[in-house]
């Protein structure tokens, strides 16, 4: 692929294998294309296209319904993305695919088959619009559970969200049946014995040996993005920070560069600064705790202790530069809330100068417990290649030997600012717990140094610039912003008044979790618990 991918080079080719099937516009962004097709069978070719020919990845899929507008129909977005690390301007490039459909009967050829990370998806927009990927692979529902009335779809415009649909007799979750001498079936959750969000994990096994796990998500989904629709900008805000309790600042953040995109502003580098400030301690706090959740999964309870001690730490001093542990209220459209005194930043640099020595002793502990080692060691291991079909992304796929950091390839905060320091991507190629842990590991001490260089010297100038009022009608705006977790790509649309029209999120952990599944196979039940940690994913912002 190298550096030859570009708008210009995606549609030539296009263009020669469509001719006039295919209209080519600007957007969302300045440097972005947005492919019109004008018939949906094209779309498998252009798809292809995409993945085979300029080695490129899904990013998200976005269905709206458009039957109150001029167009009269449905439109499905299929937003792609370079696969691998580019160099120069375009690295950071989206290439949509937009298909129009019946508004009486909306079907789409099923891309999962060429594409396995749009295997999810297409089941929620088939679930929430009704919208029918024909030839898909799975018929599960997969967000409306059992009991869901048929041909009832939430997010499409003539849905009333104050009304209770009647609930029908629930049925079983319909999952795949292993039979066999030996094999049997251990169904765990959706309650579980911790303080965790429901979740449903039937396992299939010979003895302690996993052949097959379903997981089913979305126990409480919580219709974020049907109530975002028609709120003013502001106060939809609200909404994509608490998305997920532990990725605020992400979210928020990715959220506000979509308004300021639809905006046409820039916030001040100040602002810029501030947000990368707060990202890095929320990747340092999650990271942290995440060893030390990683070291319960093991039974090495003083790593446990060691590591919510430090996550501790990070969010006390969270809530004196911000007055919440979770950094919410920082981030907004326009730059951030409030600075930061010299004195706030001198104790940043403090306080992480200290955790990288605490973090420093809790790994050389890790390293010299030969039954920690063991336990993580080639357990619950993702090839490449699986990771690359399913789309993953964050520390999971850099584990697994993917080479992608949103911080790099989608510059966001201070990360896009001319001589920006950018952090050192750091991979693995094993794919196991051992190489998430290494990873993260990694990651940390990386926030740590960005941290002390962010709190020596941050630009002058202004922190906030008022956005205006009314917000242009009809506009896009496409963000994504590495999370603790990965990439979170956030997509919003706005109506005729400026308000919310659509609002679509892929979170980190929403690409993620199909691939739990697979690097449970051929690992030991009592294993689980440590290959689910190591992935340390959400089950909320799923459940948007």
């Amino acid at each position: 692929m190298g550096t030859r991918l570009s708008a210009k080079s995606i549609q030539k080719l296009l263009s020669g294998r469509m001719g006039d099937r295919a209209a080519f516009l600007t957007g969302p962004r300045s440097q972005d294309l947005t492919v019109r097709l004008q018939q949906k069978e094209d779309l498998l070719a252009a798809v292809g296209a995409l993945i085979n020919d300029l080695g490129m990845g899904l990013a998200i899929i976005v269905a709206t319904d458009e039957r109150r507008e001029a167009d009269g129909d449905f439109k499905v977005r299929y937003i792609f993305e370079p696969a691998s690390p580019l160099k120069g301007p375009l690295a950071d490039l989206f290439v949509t695919l937009r298909v129009s459909l019946d508004p009486g009967n909306p079907r789409v050829p099923s891309i999962t088959s060429l594409v396995p990370a749009a295997n999810w998806h297409e089941r929620e927009m088939r679930d929430m619009l009704g919208i029918d990927p024909e030839g898909h692979p799975d018929p599960r529902s997969l967000v409306l559970h059992d009991g869901w009335p048929p041909g009832l779809y939430p997010l499409r415009k003539d849905f009333d969200p104050k009304m209770r649909p009647e609930k029908l007799s629930a049925v079983e979750f319909p999952h795949l049946m292993i039979e066999g001498e030996g094999v049997m079936e251990i169904p765990v959750g959706p309650i579980h014995a911790g303080i965790i969000e429901p979740g449903h994990f039937r396992f299939s096994s010979v003895g302690e040996t996993v052949l097959h796990l379903d997981a089913r998500l979305f126990y409480a989904h919580r219709g974020l993005e049907k109530r975002a629709e028609g709120l003013p900008l502001d106060e939809a805000f609200y909404l994509a920070e608490r998305l997920c309790g532990a990725c605020s600042v992400a979210n928020a953040l990715a959220f506000s560069e979509a308004v300021e995109q639809i905006a046409g502003v820039t916030v001040p580098p100040r602002a810029q600064c501030l947000r990368t400030l707060a990202l890095e301690l929320e990747r340092l706090y999650n990271h942290v705790g995440d060893i030390g959740a990683i070291c319960a999964g093991v039974g090495y309870h003083w790593g446990t202790s060691a590591g919510a001690r430090l996550k501790e730490e990070l969010q006390r001093e969270n809530e004196r530069l911000t007055g919440n542990r979770f950094l919410r209220g920082m981030v907004f459209p326009g730059g951030v809330r409030y600075d930061f005194t010299a004195q706030q930043m001198a104790a940043v640099s403090t306080i992480t100068a200290t955790l990288g020595k605490q973090l420093e002793e809790l790994m050389t502990s890790f390293s010299y417990n030969s039954s920690v080692m063991d336990r993580m060691d080639c357990t619950g291991t993702l090839s490449a290649q699986i990771a690359k079909d399913l789309g993953v992304t964050g520390v999971t796929a850099r584990a697994s030997g993917i080479d992608r950091d949103a911080r790099r390839d989608h510059p966001h905060a201070g990360y896009a600012m001319p001589g920006a320091v950018l952090p050192q991507v750091v991979t693995k190629s094993s794919g196991d717990v051992q190489s998430r842990v290494k990873v993260r590991v990694a990651e940390a001490f990386e926030s740590i140094r960005l941290l002390q260089l962010l709190a020596k010297k941050l630009p002058p100038g202004p922190f906030f610039l008022p956005l205006p009022e009314v917000l242009p009608p009809w506009r896009i705006g496409l963000s994504a912003v590495e999370s603790p977790r990965g990439a979170s790509i956030h997509w919003l649309r706005t109506d005729g008044n400026g308000c919310v029209d659509r609002y679509h999120v892929r979170s980190a952990s929403y690409a993620n979790w199909p691939a739990v599944p697979y690097a449970a196979l051929n690992a030991i039940i009592p294993d689980f618990p440590l290959v689910n940690k190591s992935f340390e994913l959400c089950y909320a912002c799923c459940d948007r």
